[in-house]
């Protein structure tokens, strides 16, 4: 069995690292939770999503239909659950339906 030395790390270490230092994790989890936004909602509600973004632990959701906006808003606090939880973490405070 061969022996690590200190300096060597394997691929998924040096890429951990990286993200540590360059302080780019919480971005890429805002981009696990909005390339997840169809698969959590469904590709009827992604159909009718014209632009999202998140600024602030905030995500910003622009919709197509005053109606689907309505009925959205009901269950916000469930879609920041279902939500933070495909992200793999705590991602996002609250949802704004625009």
């Amino acid at each position: 069995m061969a022996i690590k030395k200190s300096n060597e790390y394997t691929l998924k270490q040096a890429i951990q690292e990286m993200m540590q230092t360059y302080r780019l994790q919480g971005k890429m989890d805002e981009m696990k939770l909005i390339n997840g936004w169809e698969k959590v909602m469904g590709e009827v509600i992604a159909k009718y999503t014209r632009k999202i973004h998140i600024d602030n632990r905030i995500l910003y959701v622009e919709l197509n239909s005053a109606a689907l906006r309505e009925e959205l808003s009901y269950g916000r606090s469930k879609m920041v659950k279902l939500l933070n939880e495909e992200a793999g973490g705590n991602v996002i405070d609250d949802v704004v339906l625009r």
